[in-house]
């Protein structure tokens, strides 16, 4: 059982404009041809002819059992109306979570205008995943995506389920840290590279992963997800094939701990 809990299907090369339905079907075929069972798609924080909408995404995948949704929120632009969509979506189960991208938007996590968001995760027991590390744009800023914010927000939300994504990158040790010290939260180690990764890289990303491991003990926190089409499946899983964990612990990492934190009800599957 493989479940990538980090996906997207917007459009990264936006001169080459494709259909909804052409991504997910491109998305869908890439998982059948590398065995993975489930993946999260994660939408935007932005709506545009390149990155569709929450509403979009959830009406596409309404037949594809295979899939599901992570509703990305704008800091900046989101309202009573995305409030009020997001809660209906929530409380219809069609939706696994929420995903904030600060870095790309200038907040920090603990900002109080997020804390009526964190309530409703909080209410309808989903996680909250988060942008963290380096930005894949140049015009990002990174001092607002350090993982080490995320301590605070653990600290005054116990009760809320948060995801740490890329590990942190290129802040790993801070991100062990966070997810060492707090119960309440998970990290992915998507995106790490841009397609596959090198035999070089490889060999660092193994290392700092181990260490991780090492420090935070038993992996219930860790996430498998890739960033797909930013980064390769295929050679994601050959990393993941590569790590050295007994292989129990490589399933708590592949799917076990997804399928908990997310409510996948892998039986469907």
């Amino acid at each position: 059982m493989i479940i990538d809990v980090h996906t997207h299907i917007n459009n990264y090369h936006e001169d080459r404009v494709v259909s909804l339905k052409d991504c997910l079907d491109r998305l869908t075929e890439t998982m059948d041809s590398n065995q993975v069972n489930y993946a999260l798609v994660l939408t935007s924080y932005k709506v545009n002819e390149n990155r569709p909408s929450t509403q979009k995404v959830v009406e596409a995948i309404a037949n594809r059992n295979n899939l599901g949704v992570v509703a990305g929120i704008s800091y900046l632009n989101y309202n009573h109306r995305d409030l009020r969509e997001i809660s209906e979506y929530l409380e219809a189960g069609l939706i696994k979570g929420l995903k904030f991208y600060p870095g790309y938007e200038p907040f920090y996590p603990n900002d109080t205008r997020m804390k009526v968001i964190y309530d409703m995760a909080v209410e309808y027991d989903v996680p909250v995943m988060f942008h963290s590390g380096d930005t894949y744009a140049p015009t990002g800023r990174v001092k607002y995506s350090h993982p080490i914010h995320l301590d605070d927000l653990a600290v005054d939300f116990p009760e809320l389920k948060i995801v740490i994504c890329h590990v942190g990158n290129p802040w790993i040790k801070d991100c062990m840290e966070v997810t060492y010290k707090n119960k309440n939260v998970h990290a992915d180690f998507s995106g790490l590279v841009l397609g596959d990764f090198s035999e070089k890289f490889e060999r660092f990303m193994k290392n700092e992963l181990e260490q991780m491991i090492t420090y935070a003990g038993n992996p219930k926190y860790l996430l498998y997800g890739t960033d797909w089409p930013i980064s390769s499946m295929k050679s994601y899983l050959n990393f993941m094939k590569n790590l050295d964990l007994p292989e129990d612990k490589k399933e708590l990492i592949l799917w076990k701990n997804a399928a908990e934190l997310f409510k996948i009800d892998v039986s469907k599957l």
